[in-house]
């Protein structure tokens, strides 16, 4: 895409500005660092524009304070871009899954996806952000061909952007577009933790 053109135009009888208002569907994967910090730059630039934004995070616990969350929630206050809504689904279970609380994160993975579709249904928001949503597809928690014919047959202009590890081929085949974050390297293959203001 030289100086921001395309390389091809397609044949499908749509104008140039149908083409470029067209909702995306966009996917963050890979093992690298990265992916949400992504779609939150995404999110800036949406409340930017006044658009309602819906995000659902589905490994982050409602105990975790997150700077994003905080930046957002009060950009979404201040009046002067799009409102933001804020839903925590699970307590924190990406990596650290306890056991027998498998079946209570799957719950509230459903939970979460039925709140979406209903949101999708309804249009509420212009630009959404499913924060780790690949990690319940992963796991079998939800139905993988309804999430994407749910989210390929989503109305009006809504933008949506998933991000987590492993995202399964088939919602890559219906995404319009794939970012994959690898890692070269990372302070943890030197023993260090994560640290307040670079991992939250």
């Amino acid at each position: 895409m030289p100086q921001g053109k395309p390389e091809r135009v397609p044949d499908d009888g749509l104008t140039t500005r149908q083409r470029r208002n067209r909702p995306l569907l966009i996917v963050h994967t890979g093992p690298g660092k990265g992916k949400s910090t992504a779609a939150f730059g995404m999110a800036l630039r949406a409340w930017n524009q006044g658009w309602p934004i819906g995000v659902f995070q589905f490994v982050k616990s409602a105990k975790w304070r997150i700077g994003e969350e905080r930046a957002l929630r009060v950009l979404g206050d201040s009046a002067e871009g799009g409102p933001v809504t804020w839903h925590k689904m699970g307590e924190g279970w990406s990596w650290i899954q306890r056991p027998g609380s498998e079946d209570d994160h799957a719950a509230d993975a459903r939970e979460g996806w039925e709140q979406i579709k209903r949101d999708l249904a309804a249009e509420a928001y212009r630009f959404y952000v499913l924060d780790e949503f690949t990690y319940p597809l992963k796991w079998g928690w939800l139905d993988l061909d309804e999430v994407v014919e749910t989210l390929a047959g989503r109305t009006g202009h809504q933008h949506v952007v998933i991000t987590g590890r492993e995202a399964p081929e088939k919602l890559l085949s219906a995404a319009d577009l794939v970012t994959e974050m690898g890692k070269v390297k990372h302070p943890m293959d030197a023993g260090q933790k994560g640290q307040k203001g670079i991992e939250w």
